[in-house]
């Protein structure tokens, strides 16, 4: 497994959940990691990104309450997730940014629901 996303579930709106991934070091080392999402009937889009330096970046409709990390030592990337609202409910999956198609993996699913 190249990939491995985990600490999806389901959690109230408002509500706080972490997400972590385990990547290889083929894919991981040197390369800008980024989470990804696709909700139901919605095509998959990039979050959030960190360069292997550590900039960030993040798409409009998570900034200020979506927060991307990553450990270099341990080629783990996490995204800690605030305020979260039923517009969140999706798998999320991490990769490289520009992402391995072949890598995806399963993803870890996160709802949003009272």
């Amino acid at each position: 497994v190249q990939l491995q996303a985990s600490g999806g579930g389901l959690v109230q709106p408002g509500g706080s959940l972490s997400l972590s991934c385990v990547a290889s070091g083929s894919i991981f080392r040197f390369r800008a990691m980024g989470w990804y999402r696709q909700a139901p009937g919605k095509q998959r889009e990039l979050v959030a990104d960190i360069t292997p330096g550590g900039s960030t970046n993040y798409a409009d409709s998570v900034k200020g309450r979506f927060t991307i990390s990553r450990n270099n030592a341990k080629n783990t990337v996490s995204l800690h997730m605030n305020s979260l609202n039923p517009e969140d409910t999706a798998v999320y999956y991490c990769n490289a940014k520009p992402p391995l198609l072949s890598a995806f993996g399963q993803g870890t699913l996160v709802t949003v629901s009272s």
